[in-house]
């Protein structure tokens, strides 16, 4: 199969380009790299690439493909936060046109990288694909739009799929840590605190992104009348944690280290448990592999390896805010968080 992998150098595409190869697709990457610089440990292997920004793709860019597999985003909620009218021109309407561009091109599968965060704000309840929706950010309500456009759009000949991800975690060559496990356990090997900015009661699904790419193979390889236009919730009822309880996970793998709590941290708003009962009946042949203790562990070795430092940590390069805002000030992007002329100017000529 030809796959278009949108997002190709962020944390889940960096390792999902060389996966999905593996498997034996043709895959060409598609990415502005926003992230340039700010990769961890090895580099990821490289792929035929694209550098474009996906509000300015074309039906010609779409030509050839059998599948999207459509990862990039503004992908989380501070940063959809930033500038909420740039998140959901992004995330959801450039989403969107991508779609249509790929029905036009006679591409049949697009495989739309979802996320938990449309349950929001659900409390204690264990929600399945059709429970309320209940978005709190910019990022949450998108997806929602996204989910619900590319819906509309399926049709004999075109096959969307939303792969609703718990939260991500795992070692990347382009890692983040603004995501609770990678966070939790860099805070505990770099400053000795498993550091907790809540209450550390909300709850959080969490998955592997190696268990995430596997979902998505697991779409590519299915009969069309198990994915057509369907949602699946993307982890496992067992991964479903308190984020107190993924604390005391990390101090358990972490030598000398100890668990801490903000001042005055309250509640997070987001709260969420899911219920993966459809994925495991309509692909047989996804069965996530990693935990939570798993994942704390590798994530402990690779910073080790890389000898990651709190300073580090604290130059935000792993925290995708922090970078933006960096470019930003630098004047390397324009308010849409586009590159701006000069810097691309620059890129040309060298």
């Amino acid at each position: 199969m030809r796959i278009l992998l949108t997002g190709h150098k962020g944390y889940i595409g960096a390792v999902a380009g060389p996966i999905l190869r593996s498997a034996g697709h043709d895959v060409v990457g598609l990415d502005a790299d926003l992230f340039a610089g700010c990769g961890f440990g090895e580099a990821a292997p490289e792929i035929p690439e694209v550098r474009k920004d996906i509000r300015d793709l074309t039906r010609a860019d779409l030509e050839g493909f059998d599948a999207v597999v459509h990862l990039a985003a503004l992908s989380n909620d501070p940063l959809g936060d930033l500038d909420p009218e740039v998140t959901y021109d992004i995330n959801h309407r450039a989403s969107v046109r991508l779609a249509k561009l790929a029905k036009q091109a006679g591409v049949k599968r697009f495989v739309f990288s979802s996320s938990c965060s449309t349950y929001g704000a659900a409390g204690d309840a264990i929600h399945d694909e059709t429970a309320p929706l209940n978005p709190v950010t910019p990022y949450g309500e998108s997806k929602v739009l996204v989910e619900r456009d590319i819906a509309r759009l399926s049709d004999d000949h075109f096959s969307p799929t939303s792969m609703r991800n718990a939260t991500a975690y795992g070692v990347s060559p382009r890692l983040r840590l603004d995501i609770v496990l990678n966070d939790l356990v860099a805070s505990a090997y770099t400053t000795g605190r498993v550091y907790i900015k809540s209450d550390g009661t909300p709850w959080r699904p969490i998955i592997h992104i190696r268990d995430i790419i596997a979902a998505v193979v697991s779409v590519l390889h299915a009969p069309r009348e198990a994915i057509h236009n369907e949602i699946f919730n993307v982890g496992r009822a067992e991964e479903n944690y308190r984020i107190r309880e993924l604390a005391e996970i990390v101090a358990g793998i972490v030598p000398g280290c100890r668990v801490e709590y903000a001042p005055g941290g309250g509640p997070d708003k987001r709260c969420y448990r899911i219920n993966c009962d459809k994925i495991r009946r309509l692909l047989p042949s996804f069965r996530p592999q990693w935990t939570a203790r798993q994942g704390a562990q590798e994530l402990y070795d690779g910073y080790r390896a890389a000898d990651l430092t709190r300073e580090d940590v604290e130059s935000g390069r792993y925290v995708r805010m922090s970078h933006i805002q960096r470019l930003l000030r630098a004047g390397r992007l324009d308010d849409s968080l586009r590159f701006s002329q000069r810097h691309a100017e620059k890129v040309e000529l060298a």
